[in-house]
């Protein structure tokens, strides 16, 4: 998991090839004109998902990992808490899912991190994370995740 603003992304770009372009495609788009949806960067390979939501409290959080994509999570408006925790430290509650690249957990050692706009969290396969929390009441956000495919 790596934690830090946009304004810091150039010092990521040697960790993955691909980290470059799904950096350019945040720092050179106007993401709070973009509508909800799926953008193609790269085709399946490298894609954005721009989502229009509403945080949740903490009681309500799910617990995921995902085996075939890194997740670069950036905050485009709002505040958003997440949960964070090491693969081994969960247990899972619901088999893999293939298609939908998800495995969702439970465990009880675990961290929150707080986001504000401008920031980005990127989850690793088998970091688990609990998306979408409140920081301190419900609020309407919106985000964009990158899927970096790890084949």
């Amino acid at each position: 998991m790596i934690f830090d603003n946009l304004n810091n992304a150039q010092q990521y770009y040697k960790l993955n090839e691909n980290f470059k372009i799904c950096f350019e495609f945040l720092l050179n788009n106007n993401l709070k004109s973009l509508k909800e949806g799926k953008y193609e960067i790269q085709g399946n390979k490298i894609f954005a998902n721009v989502q229009n939501l509403t945080t949740k409290e903490k009681s309500e959080k799910k617990w995921e990992a995902h085996k075939k994509y890194i997740d670069i999570q950036y905050l485009i408006t709002g505040k958003e808490c997440m949960g964070y925790g090491i693969y081994k430290n969960f247990k899972s509650i619901k088999n893999y899912d293939t298609n939908k690249d998800v495995e969702f957990l439970k465990g009880e050692k675990y961290n929150y991190i707080n986001l504000e706009e401008g920031e980005f969290i990127i989850f690793y396969p088998n970091d688990v994370h609990a998306p979408m929390l409140s920081v301190n009441n419900s609020e309407n956000i919106k985000k964009v995740i990158i899927k970096i495919a790890i084949d």
